[in-house]
């Protein structure tokens, strides 16, 4: 049997994922208004063998509605997904494309529609980042939902999406010149759909995806997340920054996925990591310091304040994090304070790690370090890969595949040439069969 090998995305981030990444002298500021950034970072993914470009996306600016936010961080701008994919795939052959769309803006009609388009063009490489949030004052819709609503329409969605997937059969597409046949209809089936959410009386105009269907990927984390994540995932990106709680997740969720009567080896789970590299350990830590002392400290507190539902300015900045005042015990907002206390981190020190890094695992060394770091994790049972969040782009992205990619390559953590034509083919997931659940 083979050796098990790392699977390896790349989260798009424009200028990359320090905040404060757009006002590193290196860093073009203007950059990502250009398609040519993009297409020169998904061509160097490529060149580094990587399984996946991940890009996010939300409907409003990132963060607080506050002058402070909006004026110091470039997240504020973000291209539609859909868009920016579909450009890559054809200057692309061989990387997955996975894009963001939200069940609670768009109909189930357009993702599945958006996804399979995606994947015919692209040869079987497009996934479905499956979130939940929304954004009604720019809809004209109520945003009064409550979590097990969002989630119980999100369930629904995407298996009114996996369906319509499946509208059409394998050889439904016939393409019979001589005979004048070009598909057959028995072999395209209409979708009869009456839920609690959506109803649905139709087919996809589409035939059926290269590999099956697209992938579907989840970043869960609540409770209600994780069981999403386990009941239609076939990739989860995490954001646990220890080694054993990353294992922990990965067993929890693993298990969820069999209760659901699934292959938990169907599941891949790469956690968050920015890694920061050098020739010298020394070279790396001083290119981080640059970037940390750039964090406004406005912007800091602001933003850290959002992230935990709580305004952390009646505090002392260079005091702990208030744990006493935290009510909600579940998801992103529980790691961060759970990583304040792990690490005694005081409010000022808690901004700078989660806003300079967006509360993902910093990697900070030689390509020997990161690839350590890298193969503890992997060979320890915490992950199946990693999803890899550059601090600068596109500077970070060269350094990983000129440095990183080479030494996982030597100690055989990491292919040598991609192993098949289509994203789960690289993945190493099995192409579903049609109409399974």
């Amino acid at each position: 049997m083979a050796a098990r090998q790392m699977k390896l995305g790349l989260f798009f981030e424009g200028l990359g994922h320090h905040t404060a990444a757009w006002r590193d002298p290196r860093v073009d500021p203007r950059a990502r208004q250009s398609l040519r950034h993009f297409v020169e970072m998904a061509r160097t993914a490529e060149r580094g063998l990587f399984d996946l470009l991940f890009t996010a996306d939300t409907f409003t600016m990132f963060g607080p509605d506050d002058p402070t936010v909006i004026g110091a961080t470039t997240r504020v701008s973000r291209h539609e997904p859909m868009t920016l994919m579909g450009a890559l795939a054809a200057v692309t052959r061989h990387i997955g494309l996975v894009a963001t769309a939200s069940t609670g803006i768009y109909e189930p009609f357009h993702v599945a529609r958006f996804f399979a388009s995606l994947d015919q063009l692209s040869g079987g490489r497009s996934g479905w980042n499956l979130v939940t949030t929304s954004a009604g004052a720019n809809f004209g819709r109520n945003d009064r939902t409550t979590s097990a609503e969002r989630y119980g329409r999100a369930r629904e969605f995407a298996e009114v999406v996996k369906q319509l997937w499946d509208s059409w059969e394998p050889d439904a597409l016939v393409a019979d010149q001589a005979g004048g046949r070009y598909v057959d209809p028995a072999k395209i089936h209409k979708l009869e759909h009456d839920g609690e959410w959506f109803k649905i009386h139709g087919r996809l105009t589409i035939p059926r995806s290269p590999q099956g269907r697209p992938i579907i990927v989840q970043a869960g984390q609540s409770d209600a997340g994780m069981d999403t994540a386990a009941e239609f995932a076939d990739l989860v990106f995490a954001v646990q920054q220890d080694r054993d709680l990353s294992r922990s997740y990965r067993e929890g969720l693993l298990e969820r996925v069999a209760g659901h009567g699934r292959d938990p080896g169907q599941v891949k789970i790469l956690p968050g990591m920015v890694p920061v590299t050098g020739a010298t350990r020394g070279e790396a830590e001083d290119k981080y310091a640059r970037l940390q002392g750039l964090i406004d400290e406005r912007l800091g507190l602001t933003m850290l304040s959002a992230a935990v539902g709580m305004d952390l300015s009646r505090y002392p900045i260079d005091g702990p994090m208030p744990y006493q005042q935290v009510d909600d015990r579940v998801g992103h907002r529980m790691v961060i304070f759970d990583l304040a206390r792990r690490e005694g981190l005081s409010i000022r020190q808690t901004y700078q790690h989660v806003v300079g890094q967006r509360s993902h695992k910093v990697v900070i060394g030689t390509a020997s370090d990161v690839a350590d770091h890298m193969e503890d994790w992997f060979a320890g049972g915490a992950c199946d890969g990693f999803n890899i969040m550059p601090a600068t782009l596109p500077e970070g992205l060269d350094d990983f595949v000129a440095r990183v990619t080479p030494e996982l390559q030597r100690r055989g953590l990491f292919r040598t040439a991609y192993e098949a034509e289509t994203l789960r083919g690289n993945l190493g997931l099995r192409i579903p069969e049609w109409g399974e659940d």
